[in-house]
C-alpha cells in the first residue's frame, strides 16, 4: 500500500527578511509537520554562488515561483511589512497561486477594515486625499477577495489550513 505523502504548502511572508529568518522558517515548518503538511520555506532552496545580484534575483524569483508550482496551497503572512500593507512580494506569491488555482490561506493581526487599519477624513481621504476603501474587509479586496479563510498567527492558521485541505477544500 502505497502511503499518502504530506499536502505542501509554501509558506509565503515577509519573515525571510527576519534577522533569523532560517529559524523562524523551521519553526514555519515544524508547525506544519505537527499537522500533518509539509512547508516549503524560500530558504529551502540553493542559490547559485558567484552570481550577479539581478541573476540571484532572477533565480530566487523563478525557484519561488517553482515552489508554488508543486505546492498544494499556500500560508501568507499579511501582516503588514514597512508600511500599512502587507510586503509586496508575498502579494505576489498569492497572486500567483491564486492565479494556478491553489487555496491560500491568510494570517495577519486582526483588523476591522482597511478603513481602521489607514488613517483618512470625514469623506474617507487619506493624507495624500486618495480614497480609502470601505468594502469592510481587513486587506486590501484583492487579497481579502482571494483566500480560502484567514487567521491571527501562524499557529492558529496552519491547523485550520491543515483541516481545510483535508476536507478537501480548495479555491
Amino acid at each position: 500500500m502505497k502511503k499518502c505523502s504530506a499536502p505542501q504548502v509554501y509558506l509565503a511572508g515577509f519573515g525571510v527578511f527576519r534577522p533569523d529568518a532560517i529559524e523562524h522558517g523551521r519553526y514555519l515548518k515544524a508547525l506544519c509537520t505537527e499537522h500533518g503538511l509539509e512547508g516549503l520555506y524560500p530558504f529551502d532552496n540553493e542559490v547559485d554562488k558567484d552570481r550577479t545580484p539581478e541573476a540571484t534575483a532572477q533565480q530566487i524569483c523563478a525557484m519561488n515561483i517553482a515552489m508554488i508550482r508543486r505546492c498544494t496551497a499556500v500560508l501568507a503572512d499579511l501582516n503588514v511589512f514597512r508600511g500599512l500593507e502587507p510586503d509586496s512580494g508575498t502579494a505576489f506569491e498569492v497572486g500567483v497561486a491564486v492565479a494556478l488555482g491553489k487555496p491560500v490561506w491568510a494570517y495577519f493581526e486582526p483588523v476591522g477594515s482597511m478603513r481602521e487599519l489607514v488613517s483618512h477624513d470625514q469623506q474617507g481621504l487619506d493624507a495624500e486625499g486618495f480614497m480609502v476603501e470601505d468594502f469592510g474587509l481587513p486587506r486590501n479586496l484583492m487579497l481579502a477577495c482571494s483566500w480560502v479563510g484567514a487567521s491571527a498567527t501562524a499557529e492558529e492558521a496552519v491547523p485550520e489550513l491543515a483541516r481545510h485541505l483535508a476536507q478537501g477544500g480548495s479555491v
